[in-house]
Order: C-alpha cells, then sequence, then structure tokens
C-alpha cells in the first residue's frame, strides 16, 4: 500500500487486530521510507441493496450518508467516536443480511432511530425529528412520553426481578455456591443454659 505521507509504495504491518465488532481487521502500517505510521482498515467488499426513497427513487446505500446524518444528531453530545463506528457497523451489517437487492429508506431511518435509541436520547429525538419530519412541539412532546414510557417498561420490568427486601434472590437457572443453612432445633444442653 502508498504510503499517504510520502506516496513510497512499500510499508509494512505492524499491528493487526479485529475491528467493527469482528467485521474488519484494523491494520498499523509505516512506511519503510519515510517512517511514519498510519492505520488502514480492511472490510470484506459485499454488494449493498440500493436504497428506495419515499418518492420511488433508488440510490446505493451510502454508509457515509448514514455517518453524517448521525454525526449530526449526536453533534456536541458525550458519545465516543469508536461507539458511532460499531452503530454504523451494526446497521449496515442488518441492512447486508436482509438478503434483498432493495430496501426502503424508511426501513433504514428506523435501524438508525433504535441505535440512537441506545446511544444518546437526545440524539435519538433529535433525528426522529427530522426523520418524521415533526411539526410542532406536540410532536416532540410525544415523542419524549413514549421514550419515557419505554424507559420505564424496562425499569418496571427490572424491578420485578428484583427480590423483595428481606428475602434472599432465587433463581431456577443458577445453582448455590453455598450450602443451605441448617434449619433443624438446636442440640440438647446447646440452649441458652448451657455454659
Amino acid at each position: 500500500m502508498y504510503c499517504p505521507f510520502c506516496g513510497h509504495i512499500e510499508t509494512k504491518v505492524t499491528d493487526s487486530r479485529l475491528a467493527g465488532e469482528g467485521r474488519q481487521i484494523r491494520r498499523r502500517r509505516e512506511c519503510l521510507a519515510c517512517g511514519e505510521r498510519f492505520t488502514t482498515f480492511e472490510t470484506a467488499e459485499l454488494l449493498m441493496p440500493m436504497v428506495v426513497k419515499a418518492d420511488r427513487t433508488r440510490e446505493p446505500f451510502d454508509e457515509g450518508k448514514l455517518r453524517s446524518g448521525m454525526e449530526k444528531a449526536l453533534e456536541k453530545r458525550p458519545v465516543p467516536r469508536a461507539q458511532v463506528d460499531e452503530a454504523l457497523s451494526r446497521i449496515a451489517h442488518k441492512v447486508r443480511v436482509l438478503g434483498d437487492r432493495e430496501v426502503a429508506s424508511r426501513a433504514v431511518g428506523e435501524l438508525v432511530m433504535e441505535e440512537l435509541r441506545q446511544l444518546d436520547e437526545v440524539a435519538y429525538v433529535r433525528f426522529a425529528s427530522v426523520y418524521r419530519h415533526f411539526e410542532d412541539v406536540e410532536a416532540f412532546h410525544e415523542e419524549i412520553r413514549r421514550l419515557r414510557d419505554q424507559r420505564e417498561g424496562k425499569s418496571a420490568v427490572a424491578e420485578q426481578k428484583r427480590p423483595a427486601k428481606g428475602q434472599p434472590a432465587q433463581d431456577r437457572d443458577q445453582l448455590s455456591l453455598l450450602p443451605p443453612e441448617p434449619t433443624s432445633s438446636p442440640k440438647p444442653g446447646a440452649g441458652e443454659g448451657a455454659k
């Protein structure tokens, strides 16, 4: 691979590791001429489906366009770039495994919103406001209410799984690591009067 700094034809790989949830290989390279280091990513080249827009026009699936939309929604939000890369990788993987030659832009948008919901709720509402064409404040309020309901539903399920105070947690799928405490009556002579 040509060096991006000096254009020399020979570079060597100094480190390789999996990235993008195992769908990429990240290689650290060093130029043999100028000594500069840089990173490359190797991915399998698979055909992505065409995206069918609302006006019935078709365009190639563009991960760069997807990244741009997500980054606009995540602007000034505390989400690490690595998490955004992983989310994009998951979206592209889901679109690819559909196995269809065409996919509706609406379906792609729903995948993006689901990833943003997991990454950052503010970014999710920002994206949803543009994607769903919110007309007024009431539409924002409704989306936030729906988000709260989902969050409260998840916490209610978690609460139901927790044991009540004073009761030991029992899980049928797991065996206890400690032996059960004896529940038999005390031995004769071991009562309060025995010393």
